[in-house]
């Protein structure tokens, strides 16, 4: 399995002191136990079960404690830089931003989604930017100012005029964890009720009804011209750089055989209940929208969360547009499984397994001390302190 590569530069440095969190309810691979956590050099180097707080510790006061969050596939930086259409915010503090927002929000590990694959001209058109945004945030990480671990996620949008060019800037060097394959054509997959599809882009694009019909045909022709190819030329570019596969809004179980053949990972938002059906008979695990989970079903009227989740066939949360939502829908699901860590997995080990990071994403001596102090507000749960490889960022 492909993992993420590094560039050259480190995460921000370990400190040198050591942290214990004692008096809490660590959330383990498979139970809740009361107990102190030890930390050193940025790793966990002890866990015990018992009530005590040792001098100099602290004292949790019973709230839980659980690993680092990972977020996979988030519009987030996407939104920092472009806050309105047409609005290029400077992208510098725009990163920043963001980064401190996901620490805030119990994030650890992300994998910034950047779009790959342009459409020139016409109201609804998108130009390159993917690899002056990964260089601006690689600069920023080999600075040791960014408060959590970047990852990118490429959307290799299939339905497009540029999508082998721009993967062709990108190398094992790039610190790429995981590629996309996103074939938005009208009609089918996520849009498969144009009505939707209207919704959202006439929105976003201010198209009347004659630029959004000359769009879908423009999609359409690009599909048909371009699809075949550029599919197989992005399966082929993950394996050059190093990324993990990913699928986007499989449909059918034909869709899901595709992915299974081209070597797909994971599944981002199976629209039915079919294909996540598939997916689990593929071996390959199933990512749905934390939002999905709050709201009680999709916003653009695909299978609910909840449902995949009852009948068994939900690995992953995703945050997707709302970076909060990640450990909001992950206390949600807890109180629908009545299983905590197993809810919890679904935004640290669950993750942390596909993407390759086996340094992470469990509360285990020797991995990576990224944690996440938590206070049950009733059933909301509210983030106390963040720590980032021992490192208090939030």
């Amino acid at each position: 399995m492909n993992s993420p590569k590094h560039v050259a530069g480190t995460e921000t440095p370990a400190p040198t002191e050591t942290l214990c969190l004692a008096n809490a309810r660590l959330v383990l691979r498979d139970e809740v136990v009361s107990g102190a956590l030890t930390v050193e050099a940025g790793r966990i180097a002890e866990i015990r079960q018992g009530t005590g707080v040792p001098r100099g510790a602290v004292d949790c006061g019973g709230d839980y404690v659980i690993p680092g969050l990972f977020e996979l596939h988030t519009d987030n930086l996407e939104r920092h830089i472009e806050p309105r259409p047409s609005v290029d915010w400077p992208h510098l503090p725009a990163i920043l931003a963001h980064d401190g927002e996901l620490a805030s929000t119990g994030i650890t590990t992300v994998f910034d989604a950047l779009r790959v694959g342009s459409i020139h001209g016409g109201k609804a058109r998108y130009d390159p930017y993917a690899r002056r945004l990964a260089d601006e945030l690689l600069a920023l990480r080999s600075e040791n100012v960014l408060r959590i671990s970047h990852f990118l996620h490429l959307r290799a949008e299939i339905c497009s005029e540029t999508l082998l060019e721009e993967l062709a800037d990108f190398g094992p060097e790039d610190r790429v964890g995981i590629l996309s394959l996103m074939d938005h054509t009208p009609g089918q997959r996520q849009f498969r009720d144009t009505t939707q599809l209207k919704t959202y882009i006439a929105k976003k694009r201010g198209l009347d009804d004659a630029e959004f019909e000359a769009h879908v045909a423009n999609l359409k022709r690009l599909q048909e011209t371009y699809g075949a190819r550029h599919e197989a030329g992005a399966v082929a570019e993950a394996g050059r750089i190093g990324a993990v596969l990913a699928s986007h809004d499989d449909t059918t179980a034909d869709h899901v055989e595709t992915s299974r053949a081209h070597g797909v990972r994971f599944a981002e938002f199976p629209t039915t209940l079919e294909a996540a059906e598939a997916c689990r008979e593929a071996g390959i695990a199933v990512m749905m929208g934390a939002p999905n989970v709050i709201r009680g079903g999709s916003h653009s009227g695909n299978v609910a969360a909840h449902d995949l989740a009852a009948a068994g066939l939900l690995d992953i949360l995703s945050s997707d547009y709302v970076p909060s939502a990640l450990l909001y829908a992950a206390f949600q699901l807890a109180e629908a499984w009545k299983d905590l860590p197993r809810a919890i997995a679904t935004v640290t080990a669950r993750p942390a397994e596909v993407t390759g990071l086996k340094d992470r994403g469990t509360l285990e001596t020797g991995k990576l001390a990224d944690l996440v102090r938590v206070h049950a507000l009733g059933e909301v749960p509210v983030v106390r302190s963040v720590w980032s490889r021992g490192r208090q960022v939030a």
